[in-house]
C-alpha cells in the first residue's frame, strides 16, 4: 500500500486516523468542509462574569435573533443550542434529503458533530462488542492510545467500573459540584439496597475534560461554561487534534472542498476524487492512491452512492443504526433550597449502569446536576405561571438534574441510506429508519426502572416531565458499512477495508455492526486509530 493517503472528513474520525497514519510515517491530504466557530469570548471570565462583563450578554446567550430561545411545548428540549456554537450546524451545503423516522444531524465543521459533544467516553465491553469480528483485547490498545492524546479522566474501581473496562491514561476525576457529590454519597449509604433491589448502579462519569494541565491545555478551571464552549481547551474537541495535526511534516489540510464522489476502476481500483470548491464551485479532480472515508455514517454514505451511481450501480445501504434517548428530569428533595454551585463543571459527573440480560442491551444513563445552565426550558416547563415558576426555580435549582437514559440499536434491512432523483437534475438522499419492534416495551420496562431508581435516592422524576427524544437527536449514526469477518459487497473487514474496492478504506461509525447504548465518539476514535494500525501494518 502506497506511502500516500487521502482522508476525507474532519471530524473525530478523521483526525485520529490521520494523526495515527503520520505517526507510522505516512504522507497525509485531510479533505474537509471546515467551517470554524467563534473565539471565545472572554477566555478568563466565569459564566455568570459573562452576564456582568459583556458588552450584549442577550446575544451571546440568546443568539441575535433570539435562536437559543426555547419556546413551550411538551415536545420541546430542555437544552438548547447556543449561539458559540451555532457554526457547528451550519449548514453550508444545502443539500436535498428525503428523510422518514429519524431526523439526522450534519456539521461541516472542522472538528465536525463532536465540537459540540459532551466528553462522555465510555469504552465498550467484550459483550458489547459481540457483533463485532473485534474484541476488548483489539480495542484496549487503541482506547489507550487515545486517551493519551485527548486526556480522559474517571475512576477505575467503582460500581460502574464492571460496565467500563479499564483503559490506560486515565486521569483522576475532576471534583463534583455539591449536588452530584450529594447523590453519591447518598448512593453510597444506601448501595446495598438499592443494587439489591434495582440491579443499577452509580458511579463516577468518564470524561474528555482534564483534570491536570496536559499537552499544553490548562485543568477544568469549574468556570460553568461547558455548553457555550470550554474557553481553554480544558474538554477535548477533535478541532484541538486538528491544530495539532496542521504543524506536523507529511500533513496537508484542504479546507472548503466538498467531495461529490470517487472514481474507480474495472478491478475495484479507486483512481481519483471528484469534488468542488464551495467559494466559487471550482472542479477539483485529485489521485487517489490509498483513500480513507471518515466523514461520519452519513456523509461517507453519501460519497459510496454517489460513486457507485456515477458508474449505473443505484443500491441502497442498510443497518442504520442510533440511540434512541430518554430525557428524566428530576428534584432532589434533601436539596430544596440549597444553593446552586455555579463554580462546577457543567456537564456529566456521574453515571448510571443498567445491565439487561445480554450485554449488549445494557442502558446508560448520564446524570447530570443543574448547576450554570439557561434556566428558561425548565422553568416554563413547570405547571404554573412563569412568574411562579421562576421563584420556584430560585428555590430548586440546586437540587435539579437531568439523566439522559440511553438504548442500543442493532441493524436491520429497513433502516436505509439510498439516493433517488431530486431538483435540476441532481440526486438527493434518501434516509429511512424504523424502530426496533421492540423498542416501545423496553422503554416501557426500563423508564420506571430509573424513576424508582431515583425514588429510592430521595429524588422525585415527575412523570409527565420525561421526554423521549426524537430518533436522530443522539447523533450516534453507525452501520452501514458493517465490520463483518466474512461480508459482501459495501461491507469492511476488521481493518475498515471495503469491499468489493481495493484501496478504499473505511474509519467512522459505518463500520460499527451493532450501536451500544454509551456514548460513541471516545469508541470511534478509539476503532479509527485501531483500524488505521492494522491497515497500514
Amino acid at each position: 500500500m502506497s506511502d500516500n493517503l487521502v482522508i476525507i472528513g474532519g471530524g473525530a474520525s478523521a483526525v485520529h486516523a490521520t494523526q495515527t497514519a503520520l505517526e507510522k510515517g505516512r504522507a497525509v491530504t485531510l479533505i474537509d468542509i471546515g467551517v470554524t466557530g467563534p473565539e471565545p469570548a472572554l477566555p478568563g471570565a466565569s459564566l455568570n462574569g459573562l452576564k456582568t462583563d459583556l458588552e450584549d450578554p442577550v446575544a451571546y446567550f440568546l443568539g441575535e435573533d433570539y435562536s437559543s430561545l426555547i419556546l413551550p411545548s411538551n415536545g420541546s428540549e430542555y437544552y438548547g443550542f447556543p449561539p458559540s456554537k451555532e457554526y457547528v450546524l451550519r449548514d453550508v451545503i444545502g443539500a436535498e434529503q428525503k428523510v422518514a423516522g429519524i431526523a439526522p444531524l450534519s456539521s461541516y465543521a472542522g472538528g465536525g458533530l463532536a465540537q459540540a459533544w459532551t466528553a462522555g467516553s465510555y469504552p465498550f465491553t467484550d459483550g458489547e462488542l459481540e457483533a463485532f469480528p473485534i474484541g476488548w483485547s483489539d480495542m484496549e490498545p487503541a482506547y489507550s492510545e487515545v486517551a493519551r492524546r485527548i486526556g480522559v479522566s474517571g475512576v477505575t474501581d467503582d460500581d460502574l467500573s464492571a460496565f467500563m473496562p479499564t483503559h490506560e491514561a486515565l486521569q483522576t476525576p475532576i471534583p463534583m459540584d455539591e449536588h452530584s457529590q450529594h447523590l453519591l454519597a447518598t448512593y453510597s449509604a444506601k448501595r446495598a439496597k438499592l443494587t439489591a433491589k434495582h440491579n443499577m448502579y452509580l458511579g463516577r462519569a468518564r470524561i474528555a475534560s482534564l483534570s491536570q494541565d496536559h499537552d499544553g491545555r490548562p485543568a477544568c478551571s469549574r468556570c460553568g461554561r461547558c455548553l457555550w464552549g470550554c474557553p481553554t481547551q480544558s474538554i477535548y474537541t477533535p478541532s484541538v487534534t486538528l491544530e495539532h495535526l496542521r504543524r506536523q511534516p507529511g500533513f496537508s489540510y484542504v479546507p472548503g472542498v466538498r467531495v461529490d464522489r470517487f472514481e474507480f476502476d474495472d478491478g475495484g481500483r479507486v483512481k481519483q476524487i471528484i469534488a468542488h470548491r464551495l467559494e466559487d464551485g471550482e472542479a477539483i479532480t485529485l489521485p487517489v492512491e490509498t483513500l480513507v472515508l471518515a466523514a461520519g455514517t452519513i456523509g461517507s454514505a453519501r460519497i459510496l452512492l454517489q460513486s457507485l451511481h456515477h458508474t449505473g450501480q443505484d443500491v441502497a445501504l442498510s443497518g442504520l443504526m442510533d440511540n434512541r434517548q430518554v430525557l428524566m428530569p428530576f428534584i432532589n428533595l434533601a436539596r430544596v433550597g440549597s444553593p446552586f454551585d455555579d463554580n462546577s463543571y457543567q456537564y456529566n459527573q456521574l453515571a448510571i449502569g443498567a445491565p439487561m440480560d445480554h450485554p449488549h442491551d445494557y442502558v446508560h444513563g448520564l446524570m447530570t446536576t443543574l448547576t450554570t445552565a439557561l434556566i428558561h426550558p425548565v422553568a416554563q416547563s413547570l405547571p404554573v405561571g412563569m412568574r411562579t415558576a421562576t421563584g420556584i426555580f430560585r428555590n430548586i435549582h440546586g437540587a435539579l438534574g437531568l439523566v439522559n437514559i440511553n438504548f442500543a440499536d442493532t441493524r436491520r434491512a429497513d433502516n436505509t441510506v439510498s439516493l433517488e432523483p431530486g431538483k435540476d437534475g441532481k440526486h438527493r438522499l434518501v434516509i429511512n429508519y424504523t424502530p426496533s419492534a421492540d423498542e416501545a416495551d423496553r422503554i416501557k420496562r426500563v423508564v420506571p426502572k430509573f424513576r424508582n431508581f431515583l425514588m429510592d435516592m430521595g429524588c422525585f422524576a415527575p412523570p409527565p416531565m420525561t421526554r423521549l427524544r426524537p430518533m436522530g437527536a443522539s447523533v450516534h449514526y453507525a452501520g452501514v458499512m458493517p465490520m463483518l469477518s466474512d461480508g459482501g459487497d459495501f461491507t469492511t473487514d476488521r481493518a475498515g477495508r471495503l469491499r468489493p474496492f481495493e484501496n478504499l478504506i473505511v474509519a467512522d461509525g459505518s463500520t460499527f455492526t451493532s450501536l451500544p447504548a454509551k456514548n460513541l465518539t471516545f469508541t470511534l476514535m478509539a476503532n479509527a486509530t485501531r483500524i488505521m494500525h492494522e491497515a497500514l501494518a
